[in-house]
C-alpha cells in the first residue's frame, strides 16, 4: 500500500512539472523582453498641487497616464520639474526653488551676515554674532566700615549695612571672517574680533567702598557710574594642513583668543594674549592644544581686557591632549601640564578705583612675588549608560619667594579634586558635587600646601547661580583681600582673580552638594542647588586676624534659579536666581553675629542675534 502511494505522488509531480514546461515554452517570447512598467504617471486627482509655504503654488503637472495595455517596454523618462539652469555653486542652488536674502531673520532665509553665502570671492564668509547681555543685581555680604567712613551715625562696628546693587550692560559684536568650504574641514584662514562695550553702575548703602580717594568721599561716593570697551578676541587662525581624508588637522591660532584648561573651567579659563598650535588625529578621536599665553591687564569695574595697560610679566605654558571613547565608549580624557611663570616681584599696581591689587594687602604690603608652579592634571567628562560624570584633579608643584607672612622661598605642594554625577530621569536630572582644595596648615614653614588656580570660572554646583562661586566676601581685619574672588570657588585671599596674583598660603576649601534640573517645560527649566562649604584649614585666618580658634563650617549655601528660553533656541534667554549663605560656625567667628545672612539675586537676559 505505501509502495503505490509513492508511486502515485511521483507520477504527480512529474506531471506539474511538464505542465510548468509548456507554459513556459508558450511564453518564451514574452519573457525574453524587458515587463511592461506604466506608473511613471500620474493619475489625476482632486487634491490641490504641492507647495512651499509662504510662497505661490507650484504650476507643474505630471504627464497624464496613456493606455499601455499593448505597449511592451518601459515609457521614455519625461522631467516633470524643470530646474532650470545650472547654478555656480551649492550656496546659490537654494535661489532656484525660491530662497530669498534675509539679513534679519538668521532662520528665514539666505543671510550673507551668517555666513550662508560668500560676500568675497568664491569662498570668503563673513559672520557676525550680536548679544547683549543685562545683569540687575542686589546682594549682601560683610562689608567693613569704620567710625570716619560710616553714612550712618553711631554705626562704629567693624560690619556696614552690607547692601550694594549692581547694574551692568554688555553689548558683544562678534566678527568673524573665513575662508573655506567648512562643512567637512577647518577654514583656510580665520580672523576674528570681538569687542565688548560695557556700561555698569553700583550702589553701596556705606561710603569708602567704591573709591578708596577721600576726596571722592561723601554720600556721592556710594554710587558709582563706569563705562569701559574690552577686547576678548582678536587673532587670526592658520591652516597649517590636513593630515589624512577625514580632515584631521594643524591649525595655529596668534592673538587675543579663549582657552579653557579643562572642561568646568577649575585652573585656566579666560581670553588672553598668546600663540596656540592644535589640531586632532585618528578621525578626531585625539585633540591636541601647545598653547603659550601673556596675560593681560584687566579693568577693574567690568572686569574685561584692558588692551591700553602695559602687559603683564606672568606667562601660561599649556600642552593638552583630549582621547575621546577613552577607557569607555561615550567618555572623554584630557590630560594636561600647565606651567604658570610669574615674574612681578617688586611691581605694585592699584586698581581704577584706587585700591592696591599687587602686592595684596595683608597686615602689610610687601613686595609683589616670583612664583614658578606647574600643574599636572587629569580630566574626564562623559557618561556611564544614564551616568552622567565630570571630574579634574590637579596637582600644584613648584616654588614662591617673598611670600606675604615669611620672606624665605617656598616650596609649593598642592593639589585639588572636583567630580559632579547626574543622573538623567526623563525631564529630571538631580545631582551630586564634590570639591576639595588642599589648605595650607602652617604659614611659617617652607611648604605653601594652599592650592589656587590661575584664572579660574568654575561652571559647577550651581556656578554663578550660587552666592559663595558669585560674590567676593572680604577677609574683614585681615587685610584687604577677599575669602573668595568673584565668579571663584577657592579662598586664596587674593586682592582680586583679574588683578592679583596667586596665593598658595591659604586655608582651602571643602564642598559637598545636592542639586537636580528640571524641566519643567521645554521652554522653561529649574534648576536647584545646596552646598556645604567648610575650610581644610583655618590656621591661616587664625594668624591673619589674630584670632583663634576659627571654625572650619563656613555654612550653606542655598540657591535656586528659572531659565527661560521662550523660543526653545539661545536667541533670547532670560534667567532669575536667588541665593542665600546660612551661616555656620566659621563664618560667624570671622564676622560675628552682628552680619547680616548674605544673599544674591541675580537677573540676567541676553539677547543674541
Amino acid at each position: 500500500m505505501t509502495s503505490r502511494l509513492l508511486m502515485t505522488s511521483r507520477l504527480l509531480m512529474v506531471s506539474l512539472a511538464a505542465s510548468s514546461l509548456s507554459g513556459y515554452g508558450a511564453q518564451a517570447e514574452r519573457v525574453s523582453t524587458v515587463p511592461i512598467i506604466s506608473n511613471l504617471c500620474a493619475e489625476q486627482s482632486g487634491q490641490p498641487a504641492r507647495r512651499r509655504p509662504g510662497l505661490p503654488v507650484d504650476e507643474y503637472a505630471l504627464p497624464p497616464c496613456e493606455d499601455e495595455s499593448n505597449q511592451v517596454g518601459i515609457a521614455p523618462w519625461v522631467d516633470p520639474f524643470g530646474l532650470g539652469p545650472a547654478v555656480p555653486d551649492r550656496w546659490r542652488i537654494v535661489q532656484q526653488v525660491g530662497v530669498k536674502s534675509n539679513l534679519w531673520d538668521p532662520y528665514n532665509g539666505q543671510n550673507s551676515l551668517k555666513g550662508d553665502i560668500p560676500v568675497w570671492g568664491d569662498d570668503w564668509f563673513y559672520s557676525i554674532i550680536a548679544i547683549s547681555d543685562t545683569v540687575i543685581e542686589p546682594r549682601r555680604f560683610p562689608i567693613p566700615v569704620g567710625g570716619a567712613t560710616t553714612a550712618r551715625a553711631n554705626s562704629l562696628d567693624t560690619i556696614g549695612s552690607g547692601e550694594t546693587t549692581i547694574l551692568a550692560q554688555n553689548l558683544i559684536i562678534e566678527n568673524v571672517f573665513y575662508k573655506g568650504d567648512t562643512v567637512f574641514r577647518p577654514p583656510d584662514w580665520e580672523f576674528r574680533f570681538t569687542p565688548v562695550f560695557n556700561i555698569n553702575r553700583v550702589h553701596a548703602d556705606e561710603v569708602g567702598i567704591l573709591n578708596v580717594d577721600p576726596d571722592k568721599g561723601g554720600r556721592s561716593s556710594r554710587r558709582r557710574t563706569d563705562t569701559f570697551m574690552g577686547v576678548q578676541a582678536l587673532f587670526v587662525d592658520k591652516h597649517l594642513r590636513n593630515v589624512s581624508d577625514r580632515y584631521d588637522f594643524d591649525s595655529i591660532r596668534v592673538g587675543i583668543q579663549p582657552f579653557s584648561s579643562d572642561f568646568r573651567g577649575f585652573l585656566f579659563q579666560d581670553s588672553q594674549l598668546g600663540v596656540r598650535l592644535f589640531g586632532t588625529r585618528a578621525n578626531n578621536v585625539f585633540q591636541y592644544n601647545l598653547a603659550w599665553f601673556r596675560r593681560l591687564e584687566k579693568d577693574t569695574n567690568s572686569g574685561l581686557n584692558d588692551v591700553t595697560q602695559s602687559i603683564r610679566d606672568d606667562d601660561v605654558f599649556a600642552a593638552n591632549i583630549y582621547w575621546q571613547d577613552f577607557l569607555k565608549l561615550g567618555l572623554t580624557s584630557q590630560a594636561t601640564v600647565i606651567h604658570n611663570r610669574n615674574r612681578e616681584h617688586g611691581d605694585v599696581e592699584y586698581d581704577k578705583n584706587g585700591f592696591i591689587q599687587r602686592p595684596s594687602s595683608l597686615l602689610e604690603e610687601r613686595f609683589s612675588r616670583d612664583y614658578d608652579v606647574t600643574y599636572f592634571g587629569y580630566s574626564a567628562d562623559g557618561h556611564f549608560d544614564r551616568l552622567n560624570i565630570s571630574s579634574s584633579w590637579y596637582y600644584a608643584y613648584g616654588e614662591q619667594e617673598s611670600t606675604r607672612l615669611r620672606s624665605e622661598e617656598e616650596k609649593v605642594r598642592a593639589w585639588f579634586t572636583a567630580t559632579e554625577m547626574s543622573w538623567d530621569i526623563d525631564w529630571f536630572r538631580p545631582r551630586l558635587s564634590f570639591l576639595y582644595a588642599s589648605g595650607d596648615d602652617d604659614p611659617f614653614d617652607q611648604r605653601a600646601e594652599g592650592f589656587d588656580a590661575i584664572f579660574e570660572n568654575p561652571q559647577f554646583a550651581g556656578a554663578d547661580t550660587s552666592f559663595w562661586i558669585r560674590q567676593n566676601v572680604p577677609l574683614i581685619g585681615g587685610g584687604g583681600v577677599v575669602l573668595s574672588g568673584r565668579n571663584g570657588i577657592l579662598p586664596s585671599l587674593r586682592a582680586s582673580k583679574e588683578q592679583g596674583q596667586s596665593n598658595f598660603i591659604n586655608p582651602g576649601i571643602m564642598l559637598i552638594g545636592l542639586g537636580a534640573d528640571a524641566d519643567l517645560l521645554p521652554q522653561l527649566r529649574l534648576s536647584m542647588n545646596i552646598n556645604h562649604l567648610r575650610f581644610d584649614t583655618t590656621e591661616v585666618l587664625e594668624r591673619l586676624r589674630q584670632q583663634a580658634p576659627i571654625h572650619k563650617a563656613l555654612g550653606e549655601d542655598i540657591s535656586m534659579s528659572l531659565i527661560w528660553r521662550p523660543f526653545m533656541t539661545q536667541n533670547a534667554v532670560f534667567r532669575l536666581s536667588m541665593a542665600g549663605l546660612i551661616p555656620g560656625k566659621g563664618f560667624e567667628d570671622l564676622f560675628g553675629d552682628d552680619a547680616r545672612t548674605p544673599y544674591s539675586i541675580l537677573f540676567n537676559m541676553t539677547l543674541t542675534y
